[in-house]
């Protein structure tokens, strides 16, 4: 079994373009066409990252030029009008950085990106150097692992963990991501806490389920899921 992804340092991009605060306007615009990214974190000393530099940040200064009444007054309230007169890094950079660990889970990333509206984080470490980019392509990757894989871990991680006394009786396939496990059931009290296992695992898409002896009127709903009755 291969690897399983767990942690943003299985992911990340270790190579990273960044720029320094006192980088120029046109020079940011030309680095990010130069190396096809949208946001740059921008560093001091050593390689601490102290702001990134995105293309919302630049395209303020577009925008300004034709903006309404209304929509300055948002950029005002914003930090918008003072961006979009910014000619250096420094100036532009949205301070503190928005970043994560190398250490942290896929889903704390995840989570970050979602609830913040980035498209990709700097991975610092305990004192703020920079050690590479995580961004949401890279989260989506483990969904890139094979249907094997994955199988052999549900088969290793759950099935043999959690049903114990009954695990040579069940089977574990996988097809484009969606787990099955079907077979016989002993512990019936089961069934939930192994579909939250099986969803927890990196790269599964879903669980189903084909148990004889599963009783859907003692288990609770699950939509989409077949028991099959002996």
């Amino acid at each position: 079994m291969e690897h399983t992804p767990c942690t943003v340092s299985d992911v990340m991009t270790q190579t990273v373009v960044a720029i320094g605060q006192e980088a120029r306007f046109k020079e940011i615009v030309e680095t990010m066409e130069q190396w096809k990214v949208s946001a740059l974190p921008v560093l001091v000393g050593e390689g601490r990252v102290i702001g990134v530099v995105s293309e919302a940040d630049l395209l303020l200064k577009e925008e300004l030029r034709e903006a309404n009444p209304d929509r300055m007054e948002q950029l005002r309230r914003s930090d918008g009008v003072r961006k979009a007169g910014a000619l250096t890094a420094g100036e532009l950079m949205t301070t503190p950085a928005l970043t994560v660990q190398a250490g942290d889970s896929l889903a704390q990333a995840a989570r970050t990106m979602a609830y913040k509206s980035v498209k990709r984080l700097p991975v610092v470490d305990s004192g703020g150097l920079l050690q590479g980019i995580v961004s949401r392509s890279d989260l989506l990757k483990v969904f890139l692992r094979s249907d094997e894989d994955l199988a052999a871990e549900v088969r290793a991680e759950v099935v043999n963990r959690l049903f114990s006394d009954s695990a040579e009786e069940m089977s574990v396939s996988v097809t484009d991501g969606v787990v099955t496990l079907s077979g016989q059931i002993r512990n019936k009290s089961l069934l939930f806490v192994a579909a939250r296992l099986v969803r927890a695992v990196e790269g599964v898409v879903d669980v189903t389920f084909d148990l004889k002896g599963a009783d859907p009127e003692r288990t609770g709903p699950v939509v989409g899921r077949h028991f099959e009755h002996p």
